[in-house]
């Protein structure tokens, strides 16, 4: 199967283009052969493609930013999936759009289920929940995946913005009232591809099942600042010298910042275990490996 990965540069868009092969034909075009900031254009560029299948990695992810950058949020994250949703429903190619724990306001007491109605508190949030909905309306063969705290070892995330950090600074202050379940891209990708494979050949039934939205990603549950410092013991176990002597936990009000974020982002996973039989280890079971892979890059022989 032709499956178009976009997002190809991305921390899940490259897992996930490694992770189909070789069972199926990952077309993962860089941004310049598939731009979302260009939705006007993608239906000509599908039409090359001629992918069987859409997997929607890509995303404006900048989340402060997009407080005064609206408008290209919501082209790549509303627009560009309104236009892909449409050709697919037209062709009929099954698409998953990958969402954000960013669409709830975070005022549950308990993990988010995928019926709960969302509430986003940022002009991130709101974007991913324009193309959640326009996805839903173009009526075809599709599955939302929302995911939260999305790490590896590569690229922009939180646990790379630690370890430079902790380098550097001899005090961290770190967001300690903000709850949800760090997640490495490579379980994303796998959750992703296992999905896939389960579904097919009938995609409408199967994600008809799980009524066309779920929540995969690590369980378990930690804050900001316990992610912090996890990221940090893990390091210096594997022998990377840090500057930090502190981690000190502040309150979200303490942290200036341009958009509001979820104080609760857990998600729950009831209907990735019965609808598709993906169990996902926890979020402190799978830090080492990417710690690991941190510690191998960050060294100087590397």
């Amino acid at each position: 199967m032709r499956i178009l990965v976009t997002g190809a540069s991305g921390q899940v868009g490259v897992a996930l283009a490694a992770r189909l092969a070789p069972a199926h034909e990952a077309i993962a075009p860089t941004r310049a052969g598939f731009d979302l900031a260009e939705p006007e254009r993608l239906a000509e560029r599908l039409d090359a493609l001629r992918p069987d299948m859409i997997v929607n990695c890509a995303a404006y992810t900048a989340v402060d930013r997009a407080e005064n950058e609206r408008d290209l949020a919501f082209a790549v994250n509303a627009e560009a999936p309104a236009a892909m949703a449409r050709w697919a429903r037209a062709q009929g190619v099954p698409l998953i759009q990958l969402s954000t724990d960013y669409v709830f306001d975070g005022s549950e007491d308990r993990p988010w289920r995928e019926d709960d109605r969302p509430a986003p508190l940022s002009g991130y949030g709101a974007s991913k929940l324009a193309g959640e909905d326009a996805v839903r309306a173009a009526a075809g063969a599709h599955l939302i995946v929302r995911t939260s705290w999305v790490y590896a070892a590569e690229g922009r995330n939180f646990l790379r913005t630690v370890a430079r950090l902790s380098g550097e600074r001899e005090e961290l202050r770190i967001v300690d009232d903000q709850t949800g379940a760090p997640t490495p891209a490579a379980l994303v990708a796998q959750g992703l591809a296992a999905i896939v494979d389960t579904s097919a050949p009938d995609f409408s039934g199967a994600f008809a099942r799980a009524e066309n939205v779920v929540h995969l990603c690590a369980s378990g549950e930690t804050t900001w600042f316990g992610f912090a410092s996890a990221i940090v013991d893990g390091l210096r176990a594997r022998g990377v010298a840090l500057a930090v002597k502190r981690i000190v936990p502040i309150a979200s009000d303490d942290h200036p910042a341009k958009a509001r974020r979820p104080k609760n982002s857990r998600l729950s996973l009831e209907r990735l275990r019965r609808v598709f039989g993906i169990e996902p280890p926890r979020w402190d079971e799978m830090l080492p490996a990417e710690l690991e892979r941190v510690a191998h890059l960050d060294s100087p022989s590397s």
